[in-house]
């Protein structure tokens, strides 16, 4: 990808390869630096926006704690009672929705929820998509509401 050239395929597969990492880092709480470098090495990652991985990762580990309050109350359990791929997924969608004003709100909810399609359980992506867009109505209001 060229330098300074927005590639939404390629903002694609970061996000593919985030839901992996995220997933791993929940399992097993490996150091992120050790995670972000196996995944570079990858050969899949060459064609991935490595900028939005390394950003998301970081501020979505970084930012954990704040991610989960913030997912908390919509929940209809706990946090940590979740499917790992729907944490993951919605601590991603959060982050992005509430640290990432250059992703489209539709964006963020729509990558997560086919995401979820594919590596969540039969109905999680209707799960992910209800919470999101509850995030989304009080975090992004204003263009929620110009989007009708």
């Amino acid at each position: 990808m060229a330098e300074g050239r927005f590639d939404p395929w390629a903002r694609r597969r970061a996000r593919r390869l985030l839901l992996q990492a995220l997933y791993q880092w929940q399992m097993s709480g490996a150091d992120e630096a050790d995670i972000e470098r196996q995944f570079r090495e990858d050969p899949t990652f060459a064609r991935a926006d490595a900028v939005f991985f390394h950003e998301v990762l970081r501020g979505v580990i970084g930012n954990c704690a704040a991610l989960d309050e913030r997912l908390a109350p919509l929940l209809d359990r706990k946090v940590m009672e979740l499917d790992r791929v729907e944490l993951a997924l919605l601590r991603m969608g959060v982050y992005e929705l509430c640290h990432r004003p250059d992703v489209p709100f539709k964006v963020a909810i729509d990558e997560a929820v086919g995401l979820a399609r594919v590596f969540g359980a039969e109905k999680s992506h209707g799960y992910i998509n209800g919470v999101l867009d509850a995030v989304a109505r009080a975090q992004r209001a204003r263009e929620v509401a110009v989007d009708g």
